[in-house]
């Protein structure tokens, strides 16, 4: 499963997550009706771009202002202004303005809940309204791409899903899309440290776009292309049941993009997990371990491999010794999937 090397024009990045985001078993609603029972395991690294539904709060000017004082919070996502949708931060921009110094009416996503807040803008030295919000609207980096089905051409990465690294909040969705990337340096973990890899992606072609970006990761289609055309070899989706401690392997891309198998095992099947970390897994490769560290930043995705069976996915590593970490079962995954 060797990556192909090509000439392209790249953004440099940092792979997030342990994107710090995953596998679905159909994003579309085409295809949610059908069992999946078997998946290509991938394991190659992918550049990802999210854009928001709506822009996020993620801080606040220092003193009084008016998104404090109308009771705004961190989390909270602003969809609309004065009635008008946004999804950008210069849509929001343009409102405040369009708005003046009136009251805004401002619509809000907390949680699961819409909820309607009522802000005075104020002007700032600039002559521009403010509302005193710090806000995001998108986020991009790398990460690994688990599985891609192709009878559906749909795939999952991450093992988990993309949040704000200000709020802890999973970036509300709006429209992404994936890039090949490549690996070019690693910084290795360390106790109490946690090591990344350091890549970047090509911003000339997507491969594919984003439909979901859930608790269990992102999720979308694939175009056919030269890189589906090289993926080959699905495996059977084991269940839950069918998961032992033990020795497994896992495919990860730590350096280019290449992907190689490492040994890993599973020390711990936890029981009721639900935030995803339903695997406790060790590396035991003495290559990766000297590469890497153990698991690092990037290699959440991941996908885990078990006696001829695919498995789950690496998701978070242990803090106090990156050798070990979490990971999800494909199971879980494609639930989680099935239910974006």
């Amino acid at each position: 499963m060797d990556g192909t090397h090509r000439t392209k024009k790249r953004a440099a990045a940092i792979l997030l997550g342990f994107f710090a985001a995953a596998a679905i078993a159909m994003p579309s609603a085409q295809a949610a009706d059908r069992t999946v029972s078997e998946l290509i395991p991938v394991g190659q690294t992918v550049g990802v771009k999210l854009f928001s539904d709506g822009v996020l709060v993620v801080g606040f000017s220092d003193g009084e202002s008016p998104a404090k004082d109308c009771g705004l919070k961190e989390g909270d996502v602003i969809t609309a202004i004065g009635g008008q949708s946004l999804d950008t931060i210069e849509e929001f921009r343009q409102l405040l303005a369009e708005n003046g110094e009136d009251a805004a009416a401002l619509t809000v996503k907390r949680g699961s809940r819409t909820i309607e807040l009522s802000a005075e803008p104020e002007k700032d030295e600039d002559g521009e309204y403010r509302l005193g919000a710090w806000v995001r609207d998108s986020m991009a980096g790398i990460g690994t791409m688990t599985f891609f089905d192709s009878q559906s051409g749909t795939f999952g990465a991450l093992g988990h899903g993309v949040t704000d690294v200000d709020t802890g909040q999973l970036l509300p969705l709006d429209h992404g899309s994936i890039m090949d990337a490549s690996v070019k340096a690693v910084k290795k973990g360390a106790s109490g440290a946690a090591g990344e890899l350091r890549g970047d992606f090509d911003l000339t072609r997507d491969l594919g776009t984003l439909s979901a970006n859930t608790a269990s990761g992102v999720f979308g289609t694939v175009e056919e292309s030269d890189f589906t055309e090289s993926l080959t070899g699905a495996l059977p989706v084991a269940k839950a049941s069918e998961v032992r401690t033990g020795p497994a392997v896992i495919l990860s891309n730590v350096e280019g993009d290449h992907v190689a198998e490492y040994d890993v095992e599973i020390l711990q099947i936890v029981e009721g997990s639900a935030d995803g970390r339903d695997l406790v897994i060790s590396v035991t490769d003495p290559e990766l371990i000297a590469a890497t560290g153990g698991i690092v930043q990037g290699m959440s995705g991941s996908p885990i491999l078990q006696n001829g069976k695919f498995v789950g996915a690496v998701t978070h590593v242990l803090l106090n010794d990156p050798t070990k970490g979490y990971g999800i079962l494909m199971e879980t995954m494609l639930k989680a999937g099935q239910a974006a």
